[in-house]
């Protein structure tokens, strides 16, 4: 890693570099590539700036109408990104939020969290912009963004896979899945009691909070087993749910890795 992973900006929370790590042959995933983000409704004027600056070609929004509708990115004057959505929703609503449907504790929130987990890989509506995401990726024509409303649910899988691809370890893959903690500011967030402006969380404690916004290792560890134990091996997923086959991995590590 030689160049800060996670971009502080004012409004856009989690947003970072998820290139710079070593592959299982020893190769290193290319950076300044392969972005992530949540959304950008709340971004400041200096914040689009900044995201102007890294030369975006291509911004997979996650989200589905509803939630782009309810917070609209704001872009830079001179945004020249193609933007890729999908027109049906694809969660529903974020993850996050709905798991957040009839929670009153923390351990409730954690265990709908995991029941939503072990289904992301398969969802209807999210297949479509992984399978366009890949694609996008393959044709190599800049650095390449992608986000849903926290960047963590949706963005996170999108992330996981492209980096199990790339040929990333698992435990890397988790560790980056865990760095939305700190790039989101989740703790300072908490403190400040951002949340209770929030209808829906107005009435949780921390902990609770913490289980929805954040993330957490049991998460990215259901989804990852629960799509290995559907298709014996997360290589023969991409290849059956997504079409990237063994051919399609290779061209993509081309792309992305590094000696």
């Amino acid at each position: 890693m030689t160049q800060p992973r996670v971009v502080p900006l004012d409004g856009v929370n989690n947003f970072r570099d998820y290139g710079g790590y070593e592959t299982a042959d020893g190769a290193r995933v290319k950076q300044g590539l392969l972005w992530r983000s949540a959304q950008h409704g709340d971004a400041s004027d200096a914040d689009l700036a900044a995201i102007h600056q890294l030369g975006l070609a291509n911004v997979i929004d996650l989200r589905g109408p509803s939630e782009r509708e309810m917070k609209p990115c704001r872009r830079h004057d001179d945004f020249a990104a193609q933007v890729w959505t999908y027109p049906e929703e694809t969660a529903g609503l974020a993850l996050h939020t709905e798991a957040a449907d009839g929670v009153i504790t923390a351990k409730d929130a954690r265990a709908a969290m995991v029941r939503l987990y072990e289904g992301i890989a398969f969802r209807d509506n999210l297949v479509p912009m992984l399978k366009l995401y890949f694609g996008l990726l393959e044709r190599a024509e800049g650095p390449s963004l992608v986000h849903c409303v926290a960047g963590k649910d949706r963005t996170g899988w999108a992330v996981a896979m492209a980096q199990h691809a790339l040929g990333v370890p698992r435990d890397a893959i988790i560790a980056d899945y865990m760095l939305t903690n700190e790039a989101s500011r989740l703790e300072e967030r908490i403190a400040s009691e951002a949340f209770k402006d929030l209808p829906r969380y107005a009435a949780m404690d921390a902990d609770t909070v913490r289980a929805l916004w954040g993330v957490e290792e049991d998460y990215i560890v259901t989804a990852l087993d629960a799509t290995e134990a559907r298709h014996g091996d997360l290589d023969t997923y991409l290849e059956a749910v997504l079409g990237i086959d063994a051919a399609r991995r290779e061209a993509l590590r081309a792309h992305y890795l590094e000696d």
